[in-house]
């Protein structure tokens, strides 16, 4: 199932100027550093023991379970590069505004007399940068799905279906079964 939040942290992993390390030993090496040296924090983070950590920096154990390979690679996204994730933030914030490419089911309520039966849109639009601030924002203070699909929805809404307040006034946007989605930045 596709998510808003997770297309969010792709969109910003896409402005990353350096590859995120691909072994279990980097990427051990990596949150051990992240973590002022010490090993105790990421056997505590990733739910296994100080040794097999201390076996991973050392290149003793270079193949990690699929669970842990998959929890180790989403922790060392989630550090890399702070200061180049922060400032494509600030640019798509401030500036540039994001891109979105979202096929969904839109429902809508409107004037008496109009249709409101959600049906399926394929839109690509570029919100501008005070609606990727919301977004952005609303990620950061830890919105669940629901309010950051509400967000985007009244994003939407208005730059496409009121086209910044110069028509259908009053129209309530909705977005349901979302079947693709992505952000650019």
């Amino acid at each position: 199932m596709v998510t808003v939040a997770e297309e969010l942290d792709k969109a910003v992993q896409g402005a990353f100027t350096r590859p995120v390390p691909k072994s279990a030993g980097a990427q051990m090496r990596y949150l051990v550093k992240k973590h002022g040296g010490r090993t105790k924090p990421v056997a505590e983070l990733l739910s296994i023991s100080q040794r097999t950590v201390e076996r991973y920096v050392n290149n003793q154990i270079k193949t990690p379970r699929p669970h842990l390979a998959d929890r180790l690679e989403r922790e060392v996204r989630a550090r890399w590069q702070p200061q180049i994730r922060a400032r494509a933030k600030q640019a798509a914030a401030t500036a540039s505004g994001i891109m979105i490419d979202v096929q969904a089911r839109f429902g809508y309520t409107a004037a008496p007399g109009t249709t409101d039966q959600a049906r399926v849109r394929h839109l690509t639009l570029a919100l501008p940068p005070r609606h990727a601030a919301r977004l952005l924002e609303a990620q950061e203070a830890g919105a669940d799905e629901d309010e950051l699909r509400q967000v985007a929805a009244e994003a939407l809404g208005e730059v496409y279906f009121r086209d910044n307040g110069r028509r259908a006034h009053g129209l309530e946007v909705e977005l349901t079964d979302l079947v693709a989605l992505e952000f650019e930045l």
